[in-house]
């Protein structure tokens, strides 16, 4: 801080900069925003007490004027200061005295800001150390070259340390010589693998080989929390390297200004005790073996036994680390749910939300309230439980992570929210370095970061990666605790926890996207990943050398997307690809066997094995779930099934629940006792599939009876009892103090927990249920008077109407997005588009003629949108580049109804969304007796499923299926 506070007085501002983005950006939190600022206000202010208007100009523009898209009207105002023949007239500044005075006000208030900096914490004082510490560091440096030293003589002779030691040949008959004890550092010998107290000026120590099982040289003794233990783990830059570490070590990373003596001490308790001899010159860091696998085809889940519909894409999943057979799933729309597999119930869901948006940082809120729909979608790129279950953690597409705890009930509560990274945050794992559970998240900010688990603070960041960080694999082997990072460049590094830069740097086959793991029992390493042409590769890697040792085939040429993979028992590997799963032996670089799960799933699927490898999720086209099970599984499966249909939701320990340990984060209710939930009023129940049973094998006898269970709950959803008796119906008025006008459109919100009114006035209105004793869940319901609601700055979101047609006669129409941030709205007029939070217009689009009749977002793409128009045609309109991509015909009149089918991949009448080609169209049917063609508006709507659909005209309500074939039909009187 002296240092800091002597340039801040001194008015070297660039200096100061300088020395501050050591420790932090001004992206990183609030903190460290109003330090940047305060500094170059500052530096302005000087300039224009200066009179040196040019300057001032300068400043403003390149360096404050990043601040402008946080706080506007501040930045107008410091703006207005130029206009002043002295800034002191602005009432804020008249007390402003002189520079120095000035200097040392603003000092105060930066020591508060940096004090209240969780960046800072532990780095404001300069750390105290023994004044030996410099001769310890060279002594070793010193034993580990002499080390190296293929001819080494019992007296070595150093007569500088400005180049590397090197014994001159001539001396040795090949055997190690022993230690020297005449050294110019002479002192007493230490004894072989500890190292000398600080201030022994000690002689060479007798060198001590790593474990052959470690990861390479510079893992294998390398640990941070043991400083001053033995020998350096890796020499200096430059130095001769082991062989046998070479490959691996191909770039060893110095963090600028740090010279090569910088690295890791090693643990000589992990070191083996013996000494080089014989014939051999190098280190020996061979990798370990690993014995055939012994195994049965029959030990991999094949066999489907259940379907679960999540209702949206699925984007990751991870089994229970204990309760085998609970399922976490997060989406591409944000959702988190948690199933239970064996009964079939969704036992948590909890959709997309910030939780408290005043304590991200400013870039992540003005995305959240005023940035246009650039994406709309926060999607969960991963989610995954912690080591024993109590907590889960989820990654999204934009810049959070949120972490849940969670009970054996499937009760979840919000723990921590963290504002990661800028941009996507793209995995998230859980590790333990230094004893101690912490989070590991990477992103589309080229970082890695760590963060504490209990309190959210961040311990380390890691930077390095030129591209985007795709994904993280943290491990541990001999207590040494270590990350491993892919980037989209393809680049694989390995990070220490020391901030010291990475220790390893090579390239991934295919230099893409991919992702790595560690077999069950963290003896083995894998990748796998696909190159941007298509190329998928998975491998098996020689940690010690940094290589490739053994290649698995039976790809695609050329797949669709990034495949995926998992491991399972230390037996096998498990790939989607080619709407198939492919089995591996980890042992045999050929395909072990295939499955398509009794079809239906993407081309890339999706999967994941729980914990045993006796069941194996895997994601299906319909935006499904297929559990897949060996004979173990399905024998947890109808144990859980059996039980779950007594009452029970408790699951023994001999069936579905490990031994419990404590929680993470404090000790959890012993899993191993029968749990009875609490009857909760937020339980979504999944949704049933109406698609036709599968054939099923009679060698498929096991599961068969879950099978036709599931079938006849497909019947009895359509045969729904009829609601006849005025008691089963329930009517709420809703309050509306705002002028009343007749409503046009209404929807529910994607979320459930409000509704959404467009009235013949061009007003939109929306009501919210809010979370109270009677409605836990703040969902809808007849029974709780919602709230109209508003802005606190009393905004109306109010169309644009028409200049020629009365807002009676002109369609309304109305959309929203998945994530229920932004309404697409029209009423005869333009499109608009509004921020649902602030009820700001964001963008005004498509003035008449003709007008917009009908909008559908695509489903894949809040970007997209279909607009049915006035005059037929249907125009697909990206919002972001602002026009039309493509024009449908073959309507005869207006559009009054729009749907799209993720699963058939169609807009009605069907077109084909992906080269926009009409596939079929079909008038509805005539009711009997009905002998006049029938007119009035349509709508239509796809169930769950993407495959049916729901047609209504004022004549009947219709079922069709994907062919547009009428399978029920009830006449309106």
């Amino acid at each position: 801080m002296k240092y800091f506070e002597d340039q801040v007085q001194a008015g070297e501002w660039d200096e100061v900069e300088r020395y501050l983005c050591g420790f932090t950006k001004a992206e990183d939190n609030r903190y460290s925003m109003k330090i940047f600022f305060e500094i170059r206000k500052q530096k302005y202010l000087e300039a224009l007490d200066r009179h040196d208007r040019a300057k001032a100009v300068e400043i403003l523009v390149k360096d404050l004027k990043v601040f402008a898209s946080f706080n506007e009207d501040l930045f107008k105002e410091i703006t207005h200061l130029l206009t002043l023949d002295n800034f002191r007239q602005n009432e804020q500044l008249s007390k402003y005295g002189d520079t120095k005075s000035a200097r040392n006000i603003m000092l105060i208030e930066l020591k508060k800001l940096i004090e209240a900096n969780p960046l800072f914490r532990d780095k404001l004082v300069f750390p105290s150390f023994k004044t030996t510490r410099l001769r310890t560091l060279i002594n070793q440096s010193l034993n580990w070259q002499h080390q190296l030293c293929k001819n080494p003589r019992p007296n070595p002779e150093i007569k500088t340390l400005f180049i590397d030691h090197n014994c001159a040949a001539g001396t040795s008959n090949g055997t190690r010589a022993p230690p020297p004890t005449n050294s110019p550092l002479a002192g007493p010998v230490p004894k072989p693998g500890v190292f000398p107290p600080i201030g022994a000026h000690s002689p060479f120590q007798s060198f001590v080989a790593p474990s052959g099982s470690a990861i390479a040289g510079w893992m294998s003794n390398a640990n941070a929390s043991i400083p001053q233990a033995a020998v350096a783990a890796g020499p200096p830059s430059g130095h001769v390297q082991p062989p046998g570490a070479a490959a691996f070590l191909k770039h060893p990373r110095t963090p600028p200004g740090a010279t090569g003596m910088g690295y890791q001490m090693a643990d000589s308790g992990h070191l083996m005790k013996h000494f080089r001899s014989g014939q051999s010159e190098e280190v020996s860091f061979s990798g370990s073996t690993h014995p055939p696998n012994i195994y049965s085809q029959d030990d991999l889940p094949k066999a489907v036994v259940r379907n679960l519909n999540q209702g949206s894409n699925v984007m990751s999943m991870d089994f229970h680390p204990q309760q085998q057979t609970v399922l976490l799933v997060g989406t591409s729309v944000g959702d988190i749910s948690i199933w239970e597999v064996g009964s079939r119930d969704r036992l948590a869901h909890k959709p997309f939300k910030v939780w408290d948006i005043s304590a991200c940082t400013m870039p992540l809120q003005h995305i959240v309230q005023t940035t246009l729909v650039k994406d709309v979608t926060i999607s969960v790129n991963r989610c995954i439980w912690g080591p024993d279950g109590s907590i889960l953690g989820v990654a999204f597409s934009k810049h959070i992570v949120q972490i849940y705890t969670y009970n054996p009930a499937g009760e979840l509560r919000q723990h921590l929210e963290i504002d990661a990274h800028t941009g996507g945050v793209n995995d998230i794992a859980f590790a333990h370095p230094n004893k101690q559970l912490c989070i590991v998240t990477c992103g589309d900010d080229k970082t890695i970061k760590v963060w504490d688990a209990v309190a959210g603070r961040r311990q380390y960041i890691f930077e390095g990666h030129d591209a985007p960080v795709y994904s993280v694999c943290p491990h541990y082997k001999e207590n040494i605790q270590f990350i491993f990072s892919t980037a989209i460049d393809g680049k694989i590094k390995a990070w220490l926890y020391d901030c010291l830069g990475s220790r390893v740097d090579y390239d991934a086959p295919g230099l893409w996207c991919t992702a790595m793991a560690y077999s069950a029992d963290g003896t083995r390493l894998f990748s796998c990943g696909t190159s941007k042409e298509g190329e998928s590769h998975l491998v098996e890697w020689n940690e010690s050398e940094g290589a490739i040792k053994r290649t698995y085939s039976g790809f695609r040429k050329r797949s669709l997307g990034v495949v995926q993979f998992d491991t399972t028992k230390n037996r096998f590997l498990a790939a989607g690809d080619e709407f198939q799963i492919k089995f591996w032996d980890m042992d045999n670089p050929n395909i072990l066997t295939v499955t398509d799960a009794d079809g239906g799933l993407p081309a890339i699927p999706r999967l994941r094995f729980s914990k045993e490898g006796s069941l194996l999720a895997v994601t299906t086209n319909d935006n499904g779930i297929k559990i897949l099970a060996n004979t173990d599984g399905q024998r947890i499966l109808r144990m859980v099934d059996s039980r779950s249909f007594e009452g029970s939701r408790g699951l023994s320990e001999a069936i579905n629940v490990k031994q419990p340990i404590d929680g993470a984060l404090g000790p959890i209710t012993n899993v191993s006792s029968p749990i009875v939930p609490p009857e909760r009023s937020d339980r979504v129940q999944p949704p049933i599939s109406i698609s036709p049973l599968a054939g099923v094998d009679s060698s498929r006898m096991a599961d068969m009876k879950s099978r036709i269970s599931d079938h006849v709950d497909k019947i009895k959803s359509w045969k729904l009892p009829d609601i006849v008796d005025p008691a089963q119906l329930k009517a709420l008025r809703l309050p509306d103090p705002l002028t009343a006008s007749k409503v046009v459109r209404l929807l529910y919100t994607n979320s459930g927990v409000a509704l959404l009114a467009l009235a013949s006035n061009a007003v939109h209105k929306l009501w919210k249920w809010q979370r109270t004793e009677r409605n836990p869940s703040g969902k809808s319901t007849a029974s709780i008077v919602p709230q109209l609601w508003q802005p606190s700055n009393g905004a109306l979101m109010k169309n644009d109407l028409s200049d020629v047609k009365s807002s009676e006669e002109s369609a309304a129409c109305i959309a929203l997005s998945k994530n229920d941030s932004y309404v697409m709205s029209a009423s005869g007029g333009k499109v608009s588009l509004f921020n649902m939070m602030t009820f700001k217009v964001m963008t005004t689009f498509m003035p008449p003629p003709p007008a917009a009749t009908y909008l559908a977002f695509h489903p894949q793409d809040n970007n997209i949108i279909a607009i049915g128009m006035e005059d037929s045609t249907i125009q697909v309109y990206n919002v972001r580049v602002d026009e039309v991509k493509t024009k449908l015909n073959g309507h005869q009149k207006r559009i009054t109804g729009l749907a799209f089918s993720q699963t058939l991949n169609v807009l009605l009448c069907l077109w084909n969304i992906d080269g926009w080609e009409k596939r079929k169209a079909r008038p509805i049917q005539a009711p009997p007796g009905h002998t006049s063609s029938l007119v009035g508006e349509t709508k239509v709507q796809f169930h769950n499923d993407q495959s049916h659909l729901l047609v209504v005209h004022e004549s009947q309500i219709a079922v069709y299926d994907g062919q547009l074939e009428c399978l029920r039909a009830a006449v309106l009187s």
